[in-house]
């Protein structure tokens, strides 16, 4: 039996508007291509009512070096015009420690200005030197899995903002893609290994691969000093800097504040 197709007319149907989703915060954050984790992340340590993160990706090479951190200040433009501004975000952030180092967080903050004018901005850098102020940490243990030339610019970035690296542990990894497949439990044992040194009072986990966020507060329990990591440190900022004061259990001393 053949069924005969009816041709329905399109009846408009009303509806009605709200605030839509993030009615507290919508923040921006431009992540980078090669990163397998600061989304996950950010889910955890924003589950917050009324907060939405909306994410760009820029193009990078997975291979860590001088000259890729430095050609990404051509393509922080293009992923930070990729958030529009009828979202009305309270605050956008760049997702690279390491790209914040080399480039200067001085160059990102003018390029995201330009972008989203008067929208608060951060990096992992800037966040976690927020943080440290607030925390109390004047000397810093420093975890990084870049190449020693990556990690000495770091830590000449750090000792000019007054906060001395006394000590330092590194992976030496220079893939992206390594990076974000180390687990956590390595992680957590580096954490120990340095945060034990009597010569800091806090550790810093670079690098926003690292699967960091959910070892930071059992991290902090076996050394008895703060910890933050580069997610950690980027999404606390970057709640704060719009305006969300919320605290948040089970991530350690910083999302107490």
């Amino acid at each position: 039996m053949t069924i005969k197709q009816s041709n329905p007319i399109i009846r408009r149907i009303p509806f009605s508007k709200d605030s839509g989703v993030g009615e507290r915060a919508r923040i921006g954050l431009l992540v980078l291509e090669s990163d397998q984790t600061i989304e996950e992340e950010f889910r955890i340590l924003t589950a917050l009512p009324g907060v939405s993160i909306y994410h760009a990706r820029l193009k990078n090479e997975a291979e860590v070096t001088t000259e890729m951190l430095s050609a990404m200040e051509e393509q922080l433009p293009i992923a930070a015009r990729l958030i529009p501004s009828y979202l009305g975000i309270k605050s956008i952030g760049y997702g690279c420690t390491s790209g914040a180092t080399i480039i200067g967080e001085n160059r990102i903050e003018s390029i995201l200005n330009d972008a989203h004018n008067h929208v608060p901005s951060t990096n992992p850098l800037s966040a976690a030197k927020a943080a440290f102020k607030l925390l109390g940490i004047k000397r810093l243990g420093l975890i990084t899995p870049y190449s020693p030339n990556i990690t000495s610019a770091m830590q000449n970035n750090f000792n000019e903002a007054n906060l001395p690296v006394t000590i330092v542990g590194s992976y030496f990894e220079e893939s992206d893609i390594n990076v974000g497949r180390i687990d956590e439990e390595s992680i957590f044992n580096a954490v120990s290994s340095v945060g034990m040194s009597d010569s800091c009072d806090g550790v810093f986990i670079s690098c926003t691969s690292l699967r960091a966020a959910r070892i930071i507060e059992k991290a902090e329990k076996a050394i008895n000093k703060p910890v933050t990591a580069s997610n950690h440190a980027l999404a606390w900022h970057l709640l704060r800097l719009a305006g969300i004061k919320d605290t948040l259990s089970g991530f350690g001393s910083l999302f107490k504040l």
